[in-house]
């Protein structure tokens, strides 16, 4: 979370008298870990297969007790996968052609508070939704035992008849982006016509709610078009989503378009916590570096949740980074106690009493 990429900065920082401090008070004068012991840490203890799964129930845990703090009826799942560039001979990576990139492909699924639930690394050259059901399944099964009301959104590479159905087994709404093609737009046809008169600056934008069955769909199911035509541009912007949600056709494509978020979170991911390190040649080893930097995401997510400030509780993950973690400071150490003295710039006295009032404020989670 303080954006030390992985242990080549384990040299530099155990010469850091606090991160010393940290990780020991007796022997803290004599320095941390060395780096060849961390590394082995890394690439061979997390990478047995009990402590991989391990990773996976710190982060769950971690999540469930935040959510007795913050608990709504509604819960939204996003997933989404990205791209992860490799450079050098690591196992499973593959070349995508839709990325163009040698890269792996993982698989991630976000509550809408930005929290990463679950999480699948991937080779490369895999289908967007590949493995889509080992993500979302358990989640909605923990949900639902939860008595919650859960809610899905996807982009069009989640367009699969089997999710829809599956969703709709286990009484989950839907909002899932579909790719344009003549039948829909025939189902649409009246609204393709660009309005009559001088074009207006502000975008002319109309909705459609209509059922439609594919070929490949055991039934019709409702989708909802949203065309606008913008001025300056010859044809106008259609796009299609599927949907279960029974509300009006503009409420179900402004929910849908905030699943952009998720694509947000990543890129905090990839900047703040870089996930993008996976530089190991072993995908087991890439595996836990993934699980390591999300958890770090979601430790800053939470921070950014339930402790900062009203008036900074809008900065990025990059933003807390740089302005409030990596502060400068000197460590004084006395006779019975230590001072750590704390630059102020960003952060100020001020604002590191009033986030400790708010974590010591935090009521203990049950369980």
């Amino acid at each position: 979370m303080a954006g030390y990429e992985d242990v080549n900065d384990a040299e530099r920082l155990s010469q850091d008298p606090t991160f010393r401090l940290i990780g020991s008070e007796k022997i803290w004068e004599r320095g941390a870990a060395l780096t060849s012991r961390l590394q082995s840490f890394e690439t061979e203890l997390l990478t047995q297969a009990e402590n991989l799964a391990g990773l996976a129930a710190i982060n769950r845990e971690l999540i469930a007790k935040a959510g007795t703090l913050e608990s709504p009826q509604r819960v939204v799942l996003d997933m989404d996968s990205t791209e992860i560039p490799v450079y050098g001979q690591q196992e499973q990576s593959g070349y995508n052609g839709h990325f163009e990139s040698t890269c792996y492909h993982p698989l991630l699924l976000f509550n809408r508070e930005g929290d990463c639930l679950a999480a699948k690394l991937r080779p490369g050259n895999v289908h967007s939704a590949d493995d889509w059901e080992e993500l979302l399944l358990p989640e909605i099964e923990r949900q639902q035992k939860q008595g919650k009301d859960v809610v899905f959104r996807a982009d069009a590479a989640f367009a699969k008849p089997e999710i829809y159905e599956a969703l709709e087994e286990r009484g989950v709404k839907y909002a899932i982006r579909i790719p344009a093609n003549d039948s829909l737009e025939r189902d649409i046809a009246e609204l393709l016509t660009r309005p009559v008169g001088r074009p207006s600056h502000k975008p002319v934008v109309w909705y459609k709610g209509f059922l439609y069955q594919a070929a490949s769909w055991k039934i019709a199911r409702r989708v909802v078009a949203k065309v606008e035509f913008h001025f300056g541009e010859l044809f106008p912007r259609v796009g299609f989503i599927v949907t279960n949600l029974e509300t009006d056709s503009r409420a179900v494509v402004r929910f849908y378009n905030k699943r952009g978020t998720a694509e947000q979170w990543i890129k905090e991911g990839k900047q703040a916590v870089k996930n993008t390190r996976l530089s190991c040649h072993r995908f087991r080893s890439n595996e836990v570096r993934l699980w390591l930097s999300l958890i770090a995401h979601n430790l800053g997510n939470l921070w950014r949740r339930l402790v900062l400030p009203k008036k900074i509780e809008g900065w990025s993950l990059i933003s807390l980074q740089q302005r409030l973690v990596k502060t400068g400071g000197r460590l004084i150490k006395h006779a019975r106690y230590y001072w750590l003295l704390l630059a102020e710039s960003h952060l100020t006295r001020r604002l590191f009493g009033s986030m400790v009032w708010r974590i010591a404020a935090l009521p203990m989670p049950t369980g």
